[in-house]
């Protein structure tokens, strides 16, 4: 479980494939204050620490991960946003993020207005129900406030932290991001469903 607050980005600095499976070794600060078999938010995505060395740590996405989110386009120098597992005793200052990713979206536009930017994104219309206006959504593992909310499409505000500190800088139209709905909303909706069957 995660909150959506990037500690820090990462870089992709190597890329070995084995089967349908992709296995990256990714530098960043936390790959000293983690351990083997602990679970981090690479961009969104909520993968297992296999191996550590030399300031890199090293996790695997399996082909279904790979189809789902954005990870199969990473490429090496990728910068990635990444997030521990969120501790209970600690704040929840973004929302509850399971970095399990429901879908890929689309960057449609990016305005900048002078000192934040606004980036819209197009997202699969099967999942409309989950998001509402001021809602929280999980991009590419930030928590971002939703607003000019459409049956396929919403935008998002982000302030000049924000921007400088994850890897949304260099999003540009036509790039794919990892999203993720709020939890509340799937437990709501599927209680629905099964209520009327």
């Amino acid at each position: 479980m995660f909150t959506g607050i990037i500690e820090y980005t990462g870089i992709v600095k190597e890329i070995i494939s084995t089967g349908t499976n992709k296995s990256f070794w990714v530098e960043s600060p936390l790959a000293t204050e983690v351990k083997v078999d602990q679970s981090i938010s690479h961009s969104g995505v909520c993968l297992t620490v296999e191996d550590i060395k030399a300031g890199s740590h090293r996790v695997t996405a399996i082909d279904e991960t790979l189809q789902k989110t954005n990870l199969g386009t990473w490429d090496i120098g990728t910068i990635i946003n990444m997030e521990r597992s969120l501790q209970m005793n600690g704040r929840l200052d973004g929302h509850m993020v399971q970095g399990h990713v429901d879908a890929t979206g689309i960057c449609t536009a990016v305005k900048e207005k002078d000192g934040s930017w606004e980036y819209s994104i197009s997202y699969p219309e099967k999942f409309a129900a989950l998001l509402i206006e001021k809602g929280s959504i999980s991009l590419n593992g930030i928590s971002l406030t939703a607003f000019n909310v459409r049956e396929n499409s919403f935008t998002v505000a982000i302030i000049p932290f924000t921007y400088e500190h994850t890897n949304l800088k260099q999003l540009s139209v036509n790039g794919r991001v990892n999203l993720e709905f709020d939890m509340v909303g799937k437990y709501l909706q599927r209680h629905i469903e099964l209520s009327r069957s």
